[in-house]
């Protein structure tokens, strides 16, 4: 047994993994009971991208991983994440410039994301994501359109139907404001009321230590409307970034939070 952050954790048991594990896991249950879901954390891949997979029941899988420049194994790394079943989380930093993945990755179906890219069309998030929660942080951005075509993409229902937040930022490159609002044809709150904030549990929190149980509140007067079901997304645009956070309410539900 070894400490990692104040928790204990079991180390360098490299025989008989699979027989350690259900044991190790089974022993848990035993003490939490059935209802608890466990954590399987993959911090550390292999050039070769073979990892251990464990096969049990009441277990989440989440993966950290990172894509220099020279990557190009793609298929091997396509492989890899078609051995998991769907994930939980996946946290992703990617200096290729390319769009390579699938746009049936099991990576674009993993529950929530958080990425950090060279350019946003690699991996392509606002095309081809079909979870939950997002966050990108890109490093070179210059296409409103790519913004735009995902909120009306929302809209039309075509796409993004689990979505229920996404955050956007770009460290170099201005977004668009007034642009991408006209062109997403957003409504407006009246400015005399207080617009509601959009805040849901998150699906997995990499940071762990002192992190919020909640994603971070989306407080607009600005909003969209998915044709349908008629449900709301509160859309936050500044200067380097964008929140959008999808309601589980109507229009007529939405704007009776602020009577």
């Amino acid at each position: 047994m070894c400490k990692y952050n104040h928790v204990p954790k079991v180390c360098d048991y490299d025989r008989d993994k699979e027989s350690v594990t259900e044991s190790i896991h089974n022993y848990f249950l035993d003490i939490f009971g059935s209802s608890t879901n466990c954590i399987w954390r993959v911090n550390k891949i292999e050039e070769d991208f073979i990892t251990f997979v464990p096969k049990l029941n009441n277990v989440s899988f989440c993966v950290d991983l990172r894509l220099d420049e020279e990557f190009t194994e793609m298929a091997i790394l396509e492989t890899f994440f078609f051995s998991f079943p769907i994930l939980k989380s996946v946290r992703l930093e990617a200096a290729l410039t390319t769009e390579l993945f699938n746009p049936e990755s099991k990576f674009y179906q993993a529950e929530s994301i958080c990425v950090n890219q060279f350019q946003h069309t690699f991996p392509n998030v606002l095309r081809h994501f079909q979870g939950r929660q997002a966050i990108v942080n890109c490093t070179q951005w210059g296409a409103s359109e790519d913004l735009i075509e995902f909120v009306n993409r929302w809209k039309s229902g075509e796409a993004f139907q689990k979505l229920e937040y996404l955050y956007f930022k770009s460290w170099d490159g201005e977004i668009l404001e007034n642009q991408i609002l006209n062109e997403i044809e957003a409504k407006y709150i009246d400015s005399t009321k207080q617009p509601p904030t959009h805040s849901v549990p998150k699906i997995y929190d990499w940071h762990r230590v002192h992190a919020e149980p909640n994603t971070d509140p989306i407080i607009s007067h600005t909003y969209v409307v998915r044709a349908t079901d008629n449900h709301v997304a509160s859309i936050l645009i500044q200067e380097r970034t964008i929140s959008f956070g999808v309601w589980n309410k109507t229009e007529e539900e939405f704007l009776r939070l602020m009577d």
